[in-house]
């Protein structure tokens, strides 16, 4: 019976270490349709729901006209951050682009999306 209830908690204690501490309100962005050479934002917010602080690694976009911008201050446990995704029209149609983002001390990567069209 020890040993059950040991690797019970052991079993727990891995699932509670594997469960992401970082929790975005949405990953995506739909900007519709945008005009040739404008700047759109959108705003990514997450919460920190881990003990402890929580601190943007890297967050990389796929190409120089996507810009993420984010603040490199520890987001404390229970506080909000933010990364402020900017897109540069620079050619008309449609576009997917992908900012990754790493939290220190986590093993896997999220991935925000901004979409659209660009017309003339």
């Amino acid at each position: 019976m020890k040993i059950q209830t040991l690797v019970f908690c052991l079993l727990m204690a891995g699932t509670t270490w594997a469960q992401s501490v970082i929790h975005f309100d949405k990953t995506g962005h739909n900007f519709g349709k945008i005009k040739k050479g404008i700047h759109k934002s959108v705003i990514f917010n997450f919460d920190n729901t881990g003990a402890k602080p929580a601190v943007i690694e890297f967050a990389n976009a796929e190409c120089g006209c996507t810009q993420p911008e984010y603040n490199q201050n520890p987001v404390l446990k229970g506080q909000k951050g933010k990364i402020k995704v900017t897109y540069t029209a620079p050619f008309s149609g449609v576009f997917k682009k992908r900012v990754t983002v790493k939290f220190a001390g986590e093993k896997q990567v999220t991935e925000l999306l901004i979409e659209g069209e660009v017309i003339l």
